[in-house]
């Protein structure tokens, strides 16, 4: 089963290149090259006769570790700490971790603090971290290799200066004499780490043990406290030994030999995550962190996985007490339901956490608690406690809530007032449900593939639109777009969000949007920017797979478009409801009644449905991902008039009038159709956004073919028509403006000119001087723009109504196969 990711905007429109897609692997290769705000780069090997202050690299390196051997001799952990408190340095942390604190600051001198958020710096091995937190969202997670010193004598209790080694140390108290740390470039780059070995590898154990002792590090034979355990990708292949097993099972990294190899060519430890070989495999049942499996394995599992908890008034599948009649307690209009969320990257924290409070028939009330991350749950916290008594399991829910997030419980349930604590968990707030048929995630509440054929079967509906519905109303479409935006937590129910939270996440991006825009720092303090928005956005819509925004396409990919996206599946999930208990009575039927527009199939033999052809054939080429192209057949079409948003007889009697191709997933359709086009959430200087909040089409099928294209196991997909006025006013730019707001405030149309456009020569005049730009492509004078495709956006929403439906089929057209040796 082979899963490919494309953008998945959810407004209507269509435009980028195919070159900006980026796929789920290629997401998470580049979350394992980000680090802080260090570039992955190959670190500058030093020579060693570089000096510093007269010494050597190799000469200091030798000096400091025999410094550490006489000063670990002769002082106590307990006067290391009184040596760091003296200096302003952080005393805090295990043992080890002060050891290694103290002897930085003796020899190379006392740090200064995070020019960022003016926290602790702390060497993990590789780097100088910030232990620090940004703000209440977030931790710093700057980091450098070259991190500043007080230039100053460092102070020494008495009882150091009475010690045996005070003479070496006040060696290094002049800031003029000490050495300078080089960090990355050294002959021992296992410093302070245990390996082990395991299985039939390239070198011998013994070559292995001599090379890893020579760099540093030391071998064990046992994988109890190790850094890693080095193996052979053919232990995987036969299913491994008792040592890998129980390697996996203590959460010990197990990786190739290459990362030896690499770490002693490259003089530094490289990330053990890019070496990997069994993060995809499960030992006796026991799944492996969503986040830590390759991509495929995770969508795998994703599209598997059973939703856990679909709405507010939904009992944790987990607690098995649904199937004992349990319902969540309520009390004084109050449901005894949290859920919560944590993304704190500087900590290497993403975590979900759950409360509930479920009342059993003939039965005592239960509580229950979880708390984990993303598909591990066999290393989730989980208790599940029976109270006779009501007040006192309220109160154990308070104390939980309070404990877990740092707020009181009834101002949040009651008003939504809330204030984010640092490293607190943030509610994720789920629709309220007055009404039991309010609706559930559409997740759970659509149909499965089992029931989709026995429902379409008993539908009254004309069977084309019953088929048309059976789409729109099954729970693949939406597991997939949750999947792909690694939204797709089964523990958080992201298809039921409320109205207030999907209004914070709305204001939390254009606020941030705004921020950057003016923003006047550069390097690491607006990288740190980026980092907290990154970190609060993945609290608030929870990712399984969260990672630090970089630019503004990542922001209209997997930000804009996923909020846009959520927010339209929400609405599919109230209209969806549950129909997995009544598809002998023909919910499709109902679920079209709900919507409330007119669909009917266009006749084949019309002049509509042949002008649309031709229209597809002449604006469209192939979608391209990797070195596959994917072409297009139209599978039917259909007429479509909303009751929502404005009418064709209203749109055709307006000015300058064009039928233009929109863009949707199938996920974000039933919304469109449901309540009309919204203009887009934000304005980035992106395609797609860059003229402001407002609603997109195209003139090219290849456009909007970009957004209804899902994968080669997904062929089928919407395209859609629409009539769109541009009004008495149209601007033609082909670059984003500096501001968009006196756009959407005069409410002109915007053409971006694109660097293709349809030959207008063979353009046609179709109904009420409705034009249908169906030339072909050719290269316009606009070869510097950033559009390829014309884009036309409008700002009200009484400019657009949907006219057809296009119903196609992505077919690969060719492979082209790698050179074999």
């Amino acid at each position: 089963m082979k899963l490919h990711e494309k953008r998945s905007h959810s407004h209507a429109h269509g435009t980028g290149d195919e070159e900006k897609i980026m796929t789920r692997k290629q997401k998470a290769d580049q979350l394992k090259s980000n680090e802080g705000n260090e570039s992955p780069k190959k670190p500058k090997v030093e020579a060693d006769n570089d000096q510093h202050n007269g010494k050597a690299t190799t000469e200091v390196a030798k000096e400091f570790e025999e410094f550490c051997k006489s000063v670990r001799e002769h002082l106590s952990v307990a006067q290391m700490r009184e040596i760091l408190e003296a200096n302003g340095q952080d005393s805090s942390g295990s043992d080890a971790s002060v050891v290694i604190k103290c002897l930085d600051m003796l020899f190379y001198g006392p740090l200064e603090k995070c020019q960022i958020c003016n926290g602790d710096l702390e060497f993990d091995g590789n780097r100088y971290s910030c232990k620090g937190t940004y703000s209440e969202w977030s931790s710093c997670v700057y980091k450098t290799r070259s991190p500043a010193r007080k230039q100053e004598p460092f102070k020494l209790p008495d009882s150091v200066l009475n010690s045996p080694v005070a003479g070496l140390v006040k060696k290094y108290e002049d800031p003029k004499l000490r050495p300078h740390r080089y960090v990355g470039v050294t002959d021992k780059p296992f410093l302070g780490m245990m390996i082990s070995l395991m299985g039939r590898l390239s070198r011998t154990h013994q070559y292995w043990k001599t090379k890893i002792e020579k760099h540093g590090g030391t071998v064990s034979n046992s994988v109890i406290g190790v850094t890693c355990l080095v193996a052979s990708p053919a232990e995987r292949e036969r299913g491994g030994s008792s040592k890998l097993v129980e390697a996996m099972e203590r959460g010990v990294r197990v990786v190739s030999e290459a990362w030896l190899l690499d770490s002693i060519e490259k003089q530094e430890a490289q990330p053990l995550e890019a070496y990997d070989i069994v993060t995809d495999l499960a030992v006796d049942g026991k799944g492996i962190p969503w986040d830590k499996q390759v991509p495929e394995e995770h969508a795998i599992e994703s599209l598997s996985a059973e939703l856990k908890l679909y709405g507010k008034r939904g009992v944790y599948k987990d607690t098995r007490l649904q199937e004992q009649g349990g319902q969540i307690f309520e009390e004084d209009g109050i449901l005894y339901n949290c859920v919560f969320s944590l993304c704190d990257q500087g900590g290497a924290i993403n975590e979900y956490c759950i409360m509930q409070l479920v009342k059993v028939p003939d039965s005592n009330l239960h509580l229950y608690y979880k708390k984990g991350r993303v598909g591990d749950d066999p290393n989730a916290q989980e208790r599940l406690e029976e109270w006779k008594d009501v007040v006192g399991a309220v109160k154990e829910f308070v104390r939980l809530f309070e404990e877990v997030t740092g707020n009181e419980f009834e101002p949040w349930e009651r008003e939504k007032k809330f204030q984010k604590k640092p490293l607190k968990f943030y509610p994720i707030d789920m629709f309220p449900c007055i009404d039991k048929d309010d609706g559930v995630d559409v997740r759970c509440g659509g149909l499965g593939l089992r029931q989709l054929g026995v429902a379409a079967a008993h539908c009254k509906l004309e069977p084309m639109v019953a088929n048309f519905m059976k789409v729109l109303c099954s729970q693949e479409i939406y597991k997939y777009a949750l999947m792909e935006m690694d939204l797709d937590a089964p523990d958080l129910p992201m298809g039921m969000l409320s109205n207030v939270h999907l209004e914070r996440c709305e204001e939390v991006l254009q606020e941030f949007i705004e921020k950057v825009k003016s923003m006047k720092e550069s390097g690491p303090k607006a990288e740190a920017v980026w980092s907290d928005f990154s970190q609060r956005w993945f609290t608030l819509m929870h990712s399984s797979r969260p990672f630090i925004f970089r630019d503004y396409q990542e922001l209209a990919d997997h930000a804009a478009a996923s909020f846009e996206c959520v927010r339209d599946i929400v609405v599919a999930s109230h209209m969806i409801g549950h129909m997995g208990d009544d598809t002998l009575d023909d919910p499709l039927s109902d679920r079209y009644k709900k919507i409330g527009c007119s669909i009917s199939p266009l006749d084949k033999d019309s002049e509509d449905y042949k002008m649309i052809l031709n229209y597809v054939e002449k604006t469209y080429e192939p979608v391209k991902l990797a070195d596959i192209e994917y072409g297009i057949s139209v599978e039917n079409i259909f007429n479509v008039e909303t009751k929502e948003g404005p009418s064709f007889d209203e749109v055709k009697k307006l000015p300058n009038k064009r039928l233009l191709w929109c863009g949707t997933r199938s996920s974000n359709l039933l919304r469109h159709l449901h309540k009309g086009f919204l203009p887009a959430s934000c304005s980035l200087p992106v395609p797609g956004y860059m003229f402001g909040k407002g609603i997109v089409c195209s003139d090219a099928a290849a456009e909007a073919a970009r957004y209804g294209f899902t994968a080669v196991d997904r062929p089928e997909g919407f395209l859609v028509l629409a009539v769109f006025s541009q009004g008495e006013e149209i601007m033609e730019l082909k670059n984003p403006p500096e501001d968009t707001k006196p756009l959407e405030e005069k409410k002109v149309c915007v053409k971006g000119l694109g660097r293709k456009k349809p030959d207008e020569s063979e353009y046609i005049d179709w109904k009420d001087d409705i034009k249908v730009p169906c030339g072909r492509l050719i290269p316009s004078e606009h070869q510097d723009s950033p559009l390829e495709y014309n884009e036309y956006t409008v700002y009200d929403p009484k400019q657009v109504s949907m006219r057809f439906l296009v119903g196609v089929k992505f077919e690969e057209k060719d492979t082209v196969m790698d050179a074999q040796d």
